[in-house]
């Protein structure tokens, strides 16, 4: 049974995975700039590589977190209404009516043919050690199901010690879906706010993951790492043949 990613920029990603279609952090906006406080903005640099017409259907949508543009914008929003399923945060659920899965619990999806996907929501950290009263509540997602492959999808994560607590309950993770580009802000003196690339090659290592797709190094320009610092901090790791890096439009059949 094979899993195939679509990337479409950013952290937006199709996932198909047991007969489902998944989405993942969906922004559709155009290119521009998101005031997101005073003197502070988040500039969108590039188009999303499918209209929200051209990704349907889509069966559910695993959103890390509602807080922030490049995570869910504007027609994002709008892009939710025409979704049977959303799965995210439990404060997150409540802002945008969506379906909430507390930390550690989990939500079965069915699947054609009578089989479930069950997605597990675990932990992520949105910045350095002591960020969430200020970043908020984050969620990166484990699938499961015993016919498929594991995979992991991190969220917005920038902690290496979350990475650990995930191998710890789910031993064999098969693709690792990483939030990378070392996505760095004003807000705590550009402290990372996602994993850096040796940090996405070192989650790699931690997992034991067979397949590791980056998302969000693309399309933003507060990542700060883009394809070329990923692919040289796997090389160093020696992990080069664990990496899939996909352009916006680009799919990979795992």
């Amino acid at each position: 049974m094979t899993i195939s990613i679509t990337a479409l920029g950013g952290p937006t990603a199709i996932i198909e995975l047991g007969g489902l279609r998944l989405l993942t952090d969906p922004a559709f906006d155009a290119p521009r700039d998101y005031p997101i406080g005073p003197d502070r903005k988040l500039t969108k640099t590039a188009p999303t590589a499918l209209t929200p017409d051209e990704v349907e259907p889509i069966d559910a949508v695993l959103l890390s977190h509602d807080q922030h543009p490049d995570n869910l914008d504007e027609a994002g929003r709008a892009f939710l209404g025409r979704v049977p399923l959303v799965l995210t945060t439990v404060a997150g659920a409540e802002r945008i009516g969506a379906t909430p899965v507390p930390l550690w619990e989990h939500h079965d999806i069915p699947r054609p043919g009578g089989r479930t996907l069950r997605v597990t929501r675990v932990p992520a950290l949105h910045g350095p050690e002591g960020a969430e009263p200020v970043t908020g509540e984050v969620a990166g997602f484990v699938l499961t199901a015993d016919d498929l492959p594991t995979v992991y999808v991190s969220g917005d994560n920038a902690s290496l010690d979350v990475v650990r607590e995930v191998k710890e309950r789910f031993p064999a993770i098969d693709v690792a879906v990483l939030f990378a580009g070392a996505a760095r802000t004003p807000l705590f003196d550009g402290a990372l706010l996602t994993l850096d690339s040796a940090g996405a090659a070192e989650a790699t290592r931690i997992l034991g993951a067979r397949h590791a797709v980056p998302l969000h190094f693309d399309s933003w320009a507060h990542f700060t790492e883009g394809g070329d610092v990923l692919a040289k901090a796997f090389a160093e790791a020696g992990l080069s043949d664990r990496l899939t890096l996909l352009a916006p439009g680009d799919t990979a059949e795992l």
